[in-house]
């Protein structure tokens, strides 16, 4: 028991010893039983109050979990150690660490339940208020640390810490303890507040410490008053003296205490004087706008003028003007100006002192209306004048602070106050005119002070439109007084408003009078200098105030009462319609402008005001009078369908005759142009076709947004106009035409519910039908249009299987294009909502007849055209009828013989449909599968020349092509589905055939530009690549039912063949491309031809039989097969084909670890005794020009991003290309470093410095990895499980890949950064600390956050799970505290050695702290020490290989070799060599590195020790 005590209470040499000690006692706390537990009670107050308080935060917050743990152990037990305890416990709660205070906590409520902490705190009251005393008043510095093994800084921050958390503490004792026991307390809390030493924390040079010392000013004047009021001089001095702290620690709880001491203390201001030592002081710090905590100090400053007394404000005039000048001075301060969260606090407390102020002199005295002017004239309307002229304070909340108070007034004027708020009212409005009518009444006024009179005044006109902040504001609440007026200083509900708003005619009056006055003046340069900023701060004005009074004052005299029609005689009286025909129709239909948006915001507001009249009727008269723009009438419907306000408003219109009758008329005259192929009207094309496309795809309550028989009319015309183009033979000139209706046709049918419903949208979707149907040789049409045809829904095209495209104009045939919407028409009227629903051709009876069984034997003999059909239809068949139609085919193959024509045509469609009815998993029997073996067995012997062998591709039909395709995918099928039943003479002839088409492939390697060649290839290729898969790893139970000798030929005789052949194809293949059009077909063979190379053995490549290839003046240790192979397949890695990059990587990347080996040779035969620097290889020269190729290329690519920025690179782009090669190589590198031994890999790095190859890449790096490394495709609800990261998942690196390519760069770009991590730690740690403060933060913030964690974890799990063995060295690990211990023992030594992984590892350094030790010297045991430290520091490698190297390095002292007297190590830092240069006159022997460095840096050429010449 007193074991486990020792351990916590060990002298505190290294911090994490004692972490470890404090989290092994809590875990034995947890483990053991009570009993046990209850033995540590007697030791455990004095180890508590000493470590509790330990200078290391980690110590303190593993001591109160580990006390957490005790407590739910020993429970009652602890009350006898209460007392003793309970002092640095109070003060452990409020630690300014706060994990150390929430596990202090938490300990604290597992013992006391919340209602019985008050009575636990008071039994031991008297022993805490001695510990604090004692820590407040005569602990320092020194005697809280020993000054001789505890250095300055430490100790003084330990000092701060505790008297922090002590005052603290004390606060807390003081608010939790119940009153009576304070009062016990009163005689002790006044020696303490009584001493000097007490009120000088208040000046304190910590801010923490005064911050605390001023929250416990605040709970003593509130829960203990009479000490306060006993030491008012003292108090008031520290409090209102220090009213100009803004620390952001000290503000807060400073202005609390200053409320406090104004409360509690009454004649605080006979202490201070208020003109001289407080009020300079606030005006200072309110012109400077609170030094950037507003947010703070404002909310405060309406309660501390309110609790001034009259001797202090007198006079009151000048009082409230240096006040509030002060105030609003704040505004422009440079973090008020940046902040809108600052302004916004300083422009609350301004009108919340403003509406204090005139209540308190609310009357009619000359003093208190002198007040009322000022506040009025020199505070309120310049305030609002600064705001005309910015816009962030016109979106703050001084508007609608503004509007409140004028609402606030005009309920007062109702009660005794009339004059005073009359008087205030109508300074205000004349004050305001007067203002806005300056700005206004400018040819040049400035666009930002026209909105902000539009914002204020909509602001006034509709409070309830007021900007949300007003009621999310965090502020003290203020209730004013009058109790009539309760809740002024609040938002008042948003419903009473409502109803106010209804009762207060003075304010709509003289707002009212200010709009007509603004509005008549604005008229004026609308109407002579044609003003467009006056024009849209009339659209806005209109907007708030659409009433007949403002349009009154818009119109001419002589234009009140013109001529008007019949039609118009209802609206007689309206001058909202004079005001819209006379002079928004001139408006709009000026040609000049180009804006007019403003003016149709303009023509709703004038609608809003028809509520009396036929909306429909005015809008009648208003589009039959007046032939707008379509663009106008565009930006109508659009407005209306975006506010249902609106919407609701003009749905008649948009319903009427009108609308539709001109629409229609619109729609015709667009498809007449079309068709006569003539340019219509810049109008027309730009607002025509998006306006029919938006009035047939919009719906209101599930009805048209124009009338059924218009849309109607619409898509006949559509349907007319195709039809007729689709019958003309210049029918190519009609493209723009055909697109239009297109995408038109595409909006109604994706967005109309039931649109197939009418008759006439059938009709229309039968002719876009046709017309795809229709072989473009007629048509003359491009795949642009097809392209644009896609969008549908209904009838979405998909491209099928077979490329059997003309390869003279590169167009897809017919019967292909309807056999694909065919299929798909099926699929979505069978199951739209269910994709796995079998079709069911009863909803469709035109295609009843195709699914009935005995139809499909019209199909046969299968052609070119009805295999398209039958493929199509076979997904959607039931079992059964794909059983019917398998019988078909099988018997159609095996009387192949019977046919009097040529049956290719016929059995390559049997073949196909066999197989698409067997990839849908349709049961058939061993026997017939054999059967069609046995009869492509027979076609072998009699057919040979179907099979294509050493045949002239290009000379060979469509069908033979198709055939031999068919075959192969069907051999396919067999070896993944049914290899059992095969027999020998089977697998001879699928391996056999295979590598004879292959050979095929190879020799027409010429003709890879054909398509239907290309597909030959990729079925060639994919049946390698199952084959391949099929013998690396058979499924259980088939190895043993597979010929005997089977396995042994494919590996003896077909691998070899294959890969050879495929090696030199990728070879042609990419040089072919080189001499071409880079085209996706081409790389359709490439991918392929990548991926059975994916597969080819170490062996062969070893032995690769690749014509020679080497590079003059490069140096290279390698066999001539290997560098032939790297110097012929690493260029490939920068080839323009993703897959074959991607195949080339997968290639070399089995051949590197094999690498090493050479250069391991070539280094052990160098002489060891060169006086040369340190020693340096290259790695794979082939590699490193690839690197040195591309570092510039990348410069360029990404130098215009910054590090730290994400630069997004368009995928399969040439910059895709150039990176992903780049990436590749470096990974192929790492790969290699992994393997090589260290001595090697310091080589390698050194040459890796010198070139700062590393360097650049890291750099590049940091641009290719995104910000948030996270996986896409994640759930957004937060789970239990860490968040998938591209640090944790695995790269996938296929060369068929082709979804996801988004997100390729930036995951192989964090894949290469963890392996440089990884495999070269000490070289990026050396990057890193070189790097600029901005980088190199970013930098350790990104690796903390997402790859430290995992490579900390990951190297913790290599050392628990290796099987690596040490004599004389036992190593292990643990990873919760991300430790390796190595424990050394030889004869009578003992060495515990504790290495501590960073948080930020490998960036940060990695520690290497004291264990235990026997029979070691003090100096040798740091001398070993820092030479492992210096081992993990430094090479470029895992801990176990840092920790193999040291212990070589110990074993070497041991053995009697001695140390270098340079570098004190045995064996060298980097280059592991042992010191063998000797001196001949000391004969002290150095490393040869070492002294390279000693000569050159000392420039002399003496033996470092004995100082002689060295030779």
């Amino acid at each position: 028991k007193l074991g486990i005590n020792k351990r916590t209470s060990r002298r505190q040499t290294f911090p994490s010893s004692q972490v470890r000690a404090v989290q092994e006692f809590g875990a034995i706390c947890q483990e053991r039983q009570p009993d046990v537990v209850k033995g540590v009670l007697p030791y455990w107050p004095r180890i508590y109050c000493r470590i509790s308080m330990d200078h290391d935060r980690r110590v303190r917050e593993a001591t109160q979990q580990a006390f957490e743990q005790l407590v739910l152990k020993v429970k009652r037990n602890l009350a006898p150690y209460l007392k003793s305890l309970m002092g640095h416990w109070l003060i452990s709660q409020c630690d300014t660490y706060s994990p150390a205070a929430s596990a202090a906590s938490a300990a604290f409520q597992a013992a006391f339940p919340l209602n019985k902490q008050p009575e636990a705190i008071s039994f031991c009251k008297d022993e805490v208020l001695n510990v604090l005393q004692d820590n407040l008043l005569k602990e320092t510095a020194d005697t809280l640390s020993d000054p001789q093994s505890v250095p300055e800084e430490e100790r003084e921050a330990k000092y701060i810490r505790l008297l922090t958390c002590s005052l603290l503490a004390l606060r807390r004792l003081l608010n939790i303890l119940p009153e009576q026991e304070r009062e016990l307390l009163k005689e002790r809390l006044t020696q303490l507040i009584t001493q000097g030493k007490f009120w000088k924390y208040s000046k304190h040079k910590t801010p923490q410490i005064r911050g605390a010392f001023f929250e416990l000013i605040a709970i003593m004047c509130a829960d203990a008053p009479q000490l306060i009021q006993a030491e008012a001089a003292r108090a008031c001095s520290a409090v209102l003296l220090s009213i100009d702290d803004t620390d952001p620690v000290v503000l807060p709880p400073l202005w609390e205490a200053v409320l406090h001491i104004l409360s509690c203390v009454d004649n605080c201001w006979t202490h201070v004087s208020a003109r001289k030592g407080v009020m300079p002081k606030l005006w200072v710090l309110l012109k400077e706008g609170g030094r950037g905590l507003a947010t703070s100090l404002h909310p405060n400053l309406l309660p501390f003028i309110s609790k001034l007394p009259a001797e202090v404000t007198q006079p009151n005039l000048e009082f409230s003007r240096t006040f509030l000048t002060s105030v609003i001075q704040g505004l422009s301060s440079d973090r008020a100006t940046s902040s809108p969260s600052e302004s916004a606090a300083i422009i609350f407390a301004t009108m919340e002192c403003l509406r204090f102020i005139i209540l308190q002199n609310a009357g009619d005295e000359q003093e208190q209306r002198n007040i009322q002017n000022m506040l009025i004239s020199e505070q309120l309307l310049p305030l609002i004048d600064r705001a005309l002229g910015n816009p962030s304070l016109q979106t703050g909340p001084l508007f609608p602070q503004v509007s409140d108070m004028l609402l606030s007034w005009e309920k007062r004027v109702a009660g005794k106050e009339t004059p005073t708020f009359q008087r205030l009212l109508s300074d205000f409005w004349e004050g305001l005119g007067h203002l806005c009518t300056t700005y206004v009444d400018r040819e040049e006024a400035k666009q930002t002070a026209l909105e902000g009179i539009a914002s204020l005044l909509q602001n006034m006109h509709n409070p309830n439109s007021a900007s949300k902040q007003t009621k999310k504001k965090k502020t003290v609440k203020i209730c004013f007084m009058d109790k009539e007026d309760r809740g002024q200083g609040e938002e008042p509900p948003r419903e009473t408003q409502v109803v106010e708003e209804q009762h207060c005619p003075l304010r709509n009056r003289h707002l009212l009078d200010l709009v007509c006055q603004l509005a008549e003046l604005n008229m004026v340069y609308v109407s002579e200098r044609e003003s467009e900023r006056h024009l849209r701060f009339l659209s806005q004005l209109l907007g708030a105030f659409p009433s007949p009074q403002v349009f009154q004052v818009l119109l001419r005299p002589e234009e009140i009462k013109p001529e008007m029609g019949p039609e118009l005689r209802p609206l007689a009286e309206n001058t909202a319609v004079y005001f819209l025909l006379q002079r928004v129709t001139v408006w709009l239909k000026q040609d000049d402008r180009k804006d007019t948006d403003f003016l149709v915001d303009m023509v709703f507001s004038i609608f809003s005001n028809l509520q009396t009249c036929d909306i429909n009727n005015q809008l009648f008269v208003f589009l039959k009078q007046r032939d707008l723009n379509w663009s106008v009438t565009l930006q109508l419907i659009e407005k209306a369908c975006a506010d249902p306000v609106r919407l609701g408003v003009c749905v008649g219109w948009l319903r009427g005759p009108v609308l539709g009758e001109r629409l229609v008329g619109l729609a015709g005259e667009l498809c007449v142009m079309g068709l006569r192929g003539s340019p219509s009207s810049s109008s027309h094309h730009a607002h025509g076709w998006p306006l029919i496309s938006l009035t047939l795809s919009q719906q209101h309550n599930n009805e048209p947004l124009i009338g059924k028989a218009y849309v109607k009319q619409i898509i006949d015309k559509l349907h007319a106009t195709l039809s007729e183009a689709k019958g003309m033979s210049d029918a190519g000139n009609m493209e723009p035409l055909l697109t239009f209706i297109s995408d038109v046709a595409a909006t109604f049918f994706s967005s109309v519910k039931d649109c197939l419903l009418l008759a006439s949208a059938e009709e229309l979707l039968m002719t876009v039908f046709q017309l795809c149907a229709q072989d473009q040789i007629f048509t003359h049409l491009s795949g642009t249009v097809l392209q644009t045809i896609k969008k549908f829904k209904h009838l979405s095209i998909v491209t099928g299987e077979y490329p059997c495209m003309d390869l003279s104009t590169n167009r897809l045939p017919a019967h292909l294009c309807v056999s694909a919407l065919l299929g798909r028409i099926i699929f979505t009227a069978t199951s739209p909502d269910d994709q796995q629903v079998k079709a069911d051709f009863s909803e469709i009876p035109d295609l009843k007849r195709i699914g009935e069984t005995h139809s499909f034997i019209y199909f046969f003999p299968l052609s070119e055209r009805s295999v398209s059909t039958v493929l199509v239809l076979c997904p959607f068949l039931a079992s059964e009828e794909r059983e019917s139609l398998i019988a078909l085919c099988v018997a159609e193959l095996l009387n192949w013989q019977d046919s009097k024509q040529d049956c290719i045509d016929s059995v390559r469609g049997c073949l196909a449909v066999l197989l698409c009815c067997l990839q849908a998993d349709t049961a058939v029997e061993d026997e017939i599968l054999l059967a069609v073996v046995a009869t492509i067995a027979e076609w072998r012997n009699s057919r040979e020349e179907w099979f294509l062998f050493n045949s002239d591709l290009g000379k060979v039909s469509t069908a033979g092509l198709l055939l031999a395709v068919e075959m192969m995918r069907f051999l396919c099928w067999m070896v993944d589905h049914s290899p059992t039943v095969l027999g020998n003479t089977h697998w001879d002839l699928l391996l056999c055939s295979m590598l004879a088409w292959l050979e095929t492939a190879s020799e027409n390697s010429s003709m890879f530009l054909n398509p239907l060649v290309q597909l030959f290839v990729c079925a060639n290729c994919e049946l390698i690549v199952r084959l391949s898969e099929f013998f690396t790893s058979p499924p259980a139970g088939v190895q043993e039912q597979l010929p005997p000798e089977l396995n042994s030929e494919w590996k003896e005789f077909f691998l070899e063949g294959i890969h050879n052949l495929l090696l030199s194809l990728s070879i042609t293949t990419q040089n072919n491309q080189k001499k071409s059009i880079s085209t996706n077909h081409s790389n359709l063979v490439i991918m392929a031809v990548g991926e059975a190379l994916t597969y080819i053995p170490v062996e062969l490549l070893t032995q690769n039989k690749l014509p020679p290839r080497f590079v003059a003046d490069q140096r290279s240790s390698l066999p001539e097969p290997l560098q032939t192979l790297l110097n012929t397949l690493s260029p490939l890695l920068l080839f323009k084909a993703r897959p074959l990059q991607l195949a080339v990587y997968h290639i070399l990347h089995k051949v590197m670890p094999l690498l090493p080996e050479s250069d391991s040779e070539s280094a052990s035969a160098k002489s060891d005794d060169e006086d040369g620097e340190e020693p340096c290889l290259s790695p794979p020269a082939a590699l490193m020009s690839i690197l040195s190729a591309t570092e510039e290329l990348l410069e360029n690519i990404l130098g215009g991003v910054q590090v730290g920025e994400f630069a997004v690179v368009q995928p399969l782009s040439m910059e895709h290309c150039f990176i992903l090669g780049y990436l590749l190589a470096w990974k192929l590198l790492f790969t290699f470093f992994k393997a090589s031994s260290s001595h090697l890999r310091a080589q390698y790095a050194l040459h890796l410095k010198k070139t700062r190859s590393l360097h650049k890449l890291l750099l590049h790096l940091f641009r290719l990895m995104p910000e948030n490394p996270s996986v896409p495709g994640q759930p957004a609800e937060p789970s239990s499980k860490e968040p998938k990261i591209f640090f944790t998942e695995s790269l996938y690196l296929a060369p068929r890949k082709t979804d996801g390519l988004q997100f390729e760069l930036p995951h192989l770009a964090c894949s290469v950064y963890y392996g440089a991590l990884k495999d070269l730690p000490a070289m990026v740690r050396l990057w890193w600390n070189s790097q600029e403060k901005r980088v190199f933060s970013m930098v350790d913030k990104f690796t903390s956050k997402y790859v430290s964690g995992v490579l900390s974890a990951q190297e913790i799990a290599s050392v628990q799970s290796s099987t690596q063995t040490f004599e004389n060295m036992m190593v292990k690990a643990r990873s919760a505290t991300r430790e390796v211990i190595a424990t050394y023992s030889v004869d009578d030594i003992f060495i515990e050695l504790v290495i501590q992984l960073p948080q930020n590892y490998p960036l940060g350094s990695i520690s290497v702290e004291s264990g235990r030790r026997v029979g070691v010297a003090v100096q040798q045991w740091r001398n070993w020490m820092l030479q492992l430290s210096t081992y993990l520091t430094h090479q470029n490698g895992s801990i176990l290989e840092g920790l193999s190297l040291w212990k070589n390095n110990v074993d070497k002292r041991f053995e009697g070799v001695e140390d270098c007297m340079i570098c004190f190590s045995v064996i060298h830092g980097s280059n592991y060599s042992l010191p063998k240069k000797a001196c001949r006159t000391c004969k002290k022997k150095f490393h040869s590195a070492c002294l390279y460095k000693w000569f050159t840096s000392s420039n002399k050429s003496t033996c470092p020790l004995c100082r002689e010449t060295f030779f």
